[in-house]
């Protein structure tokens, strides 16, 4: 009897064990591209700075794509189980995850001029906000019942995090202004793309998604630099831009990503979401480190509200 109980418990103290190295392994990798992401948005990308929104753009996907190209050539052969309904998906996420919100929340950093970059950062968390409204319209989610509470809470949140207690003056805060509008266009449009990446999901898993969707994105910049000509801004890259591009590439973007996926596979939504919190805590310290900013007082409790708000509509 000693025996056949103690044969019971060994399996289920190694189960536990390894469901416990799952988390920990799941945590730590959503923590680490979460900071990732809060360096590059700090760090990294407003560096690329005088170079045209688009360009950067088409570089910051079209070199990891290359890369991947290299090391997953067998996902090309996807393509034949590819349906017109997948085309149009993964063109959707393209458009919105890889051109218009990558191209808004490169240009909003841009128009800073390294002053409030962590606004700018901290700004892309109004992102559940969209997701779930167009969850809820295209994919027929149930929304919650305190969902109006919690979103209205996070945007009050969000005026006071970007201007203080003072009204925004058109012509001193313009580019404030339209940085903050640009982060939330941004906000808008990954929240977009998440959706249609749960179409996708569907059908392929994380890294063909990937892969695609830095594809369709490259194809889809190409065509916009070369319309508008802005493929003469390779003449004005030097050195250090090159070595941004590759750095960002490599690490807070196609890296980061994946590092992010390979989380989100061992770990529950709630979990994944705590641990998202060390994007904007690590935008913060970034941007002190870095810059000298700090946020005032109010701005540093709006941030910790807006941000508890999107946990509660994450939950």
């Amino acid at each position: 009897m000693k025996y056949g109980l103690k044969s019971l418990i060994n399996p289920t103290v190694q189960r536990m064990k390894n469901l416990n190295n799952e988390l920990v392994k799941g945590t730590a990798a959503i923590g680490l591209s979460a900071i990732l992401w809060g360096f590059d948005g700090v760090v990294l990308t407003p560096r690329l700075h005088g170079l045209d929104v688009g360009y950067v753009v088409l570089m910051l996907h079209l070199i990891p794509f290359a890369l991947m190209s290299i090391f997953m050539f067998k996902e090309y052969k996807q393509l034949k189980n590819f349906m017109r309904q997948d085309y149009i998906t993964f063109t959707l996420i393209a458009v919105f995850g890889g051109a218009l919100g990558t191209m808004a929340i490169v240009k909003a950093l841009f128009l800073v001029n390294f002053q409030n970059l962590s606004v700018v950062v901290l700004l892309q968390k109004l992102q559940p906000i969209f997701a779930i409204s167009l969850a809820a319209i295209l994919l027929k989610e149930k929304m919650k019942r305190d969902f109006a509470i919690w979103a209205s809470l996070a945007i009050i949140a969000s005026y006071f995090l970007t201007f203080g207690f003072h009204l925004p003056k058109v012509g001193a805060d313009k580019n404030t202004i339209y940085a903050a509008l640009l982060a939330i266009l941004a906000a808008f449009s990954f929240g977009s793309s998440t959706v249609f990446s749960k179409k996708v999901l569907m059908n392929f898993n994380f890294a063909t998604a990937t892969f695609y969707r830095y594809g369709f994105t490259t194809i889809i910049m190409l065509i916009y630099v070369i319309v508008f000509g802005k493929y003469t801004e390779i003449a004005h890259t030097n050195k250090i831009h090159w070595m941004l591009f590759v750095l960002i590439g490599i690490t807070t973007g196609s890296g980061a990503i994946f590092i992010y996926y390979y989380g989100l596979r061992r770990v529950k939504a709630m979990i994944a979401t705590i641990s998202e919190l060390l994007f904007p805590i690590s935008a913060i310290f970034f941007d002190y480190v870095v810059n000298g900013s700090i946020l005032s007082p109010v701005q540093m409790i709006s941030a910790v509200i807006m941000v508890f708000a999107m946990i509660k509509l994450s939950s």
